[in-house]
């Protein structure tokens, strides 16, 4: 990152906290929200929601934890471990409790003195739904509208990278040449609907974060088959600029790992796409400045109609 990076992160931070619109914490990444915030975020989804009204999804909603087993089943380890949040907890005796005390009283670490729990922090809102959908989908397959706080261990100084975050999906589930056209279908629609509410968005070929040697070829093939797409917008840099909206497409990967199948018997394919909700209002704040009563009137519209 550069020095004018990092001042144009610090910079907009400071306006969102001298605003109120976001409440730091003290851990980078982590924040409250001010209520100005929440109404925008929430007239926001409400927009995704009414555009989206006609599909026909099911709607569904998940706690910001999920079963770790389906997790460790789901392969997300294997090519992001470092994104990862687990849930640990004490079931310890007495004398393990004085012991807990006494490290937090010295500022030791007290870790060893917990263990895993059953669930671990939902890294995307899409995960609970491919365990749920094992075996044989109808024909016409699956559909989801899921929206959930996820976590993911990325610390950083940029506003609109939070550790803490939430997506509003779509989730389609069926055969492969119905999952792509709906893929296609969606990264239109969420440029034709970003576009209206005056935010200069652009789409690009994209890839993960994979880890380890075998990340960058990962990477590439991901790109090579455009797997992934990403609906771009500058918020702190016009070099790098910030994903507010994605679509996923897994091919048959979660399909062969939860045993979801077509009614012919093949293997069903996936894909999702998400709102990053956060992003999105941030996106809107820095286009449209910090004060809503002077946003584009054709904006206000939209959101306050």
């Amino acid at each position: 990152m550069t020095e004018d990076s990092a001042a144009a992160e610090k910079a907009f931070l400071d306006d969102l906290v001298m605003h109120r619109l976001l409440i730091p914490s003290g851990v980078p990444g982590v924040f409250g929200r001010g209520g100005v915030f929440e109404d925008v975020l929430e007239r926001f989804d409400r927009f995704v929601v009414a555009s989206a009204a006609g599909d026909g999804a099911e709607v569904l909603r998940f706690p910001p934890v999920i079963n770790r087993r389906d997790f460790e089943r789901s392969e997300f380890l294997k090519s992001f471990p470092q994104l990862a949040g687990s849930v640990w907890s004490f079931e310890g005796t007495h004398e393990q409790h004085m012991q807990l005390l006494a490290h937090v009283h010295d500022g030791r670490d007290w870790s060893g003195l917990q263990k895993m729990t059953d669930v671990v922090l939902a890294p995307a809102a899409c995960y609970p739904i491919y365990p749920m959908v094992s075996g044989t989908i109808p024909p016409k397959g699956h559909l989801f509208d899921v929206f959930s706080y996820c976590f993911r261990h990325e610390a950083s100084g940029d506003p609109a990278r939070m550790q803490s975050f939430r997506m509003h999906e779509y989730v389609r589930v069926g055969e492969a040449e119905a999952v792509v056209a709906w893929r296609d279908m969606w990264v239109e629609r969420g440029l034709g609907m970003l576009r209206t509410l005056g935010l200069p968005v652009g789409a690009d070929v994209a890839s993960d974060p994979f880890f380890g040697r075998g990340g960058k070829l990962l990477a590439v093939n991901q790109r090579d088959q455009k797997l992934k797409f990403e609906v771009l917008l500058p918020i702190c840099s016009n070099e790098k600029p910030t994903a507010i909206m994605s679509s996923n497409y897994h091919q048959n990967h979660f399909g062969s790992i939860f045993g979801i199948k077509t009614p012919a018997g093949e293997v069903a394919h996936t894909a999702c796409m998400g709102f990053g909700m956060e992003r999105v209002t941030l996106a809107l704040f820095k286009t449209h400045g910090f004060v809503t009563a002077e946003w584009p009137g054709s904006v206000r519209k939209i959101l306050w109609s």
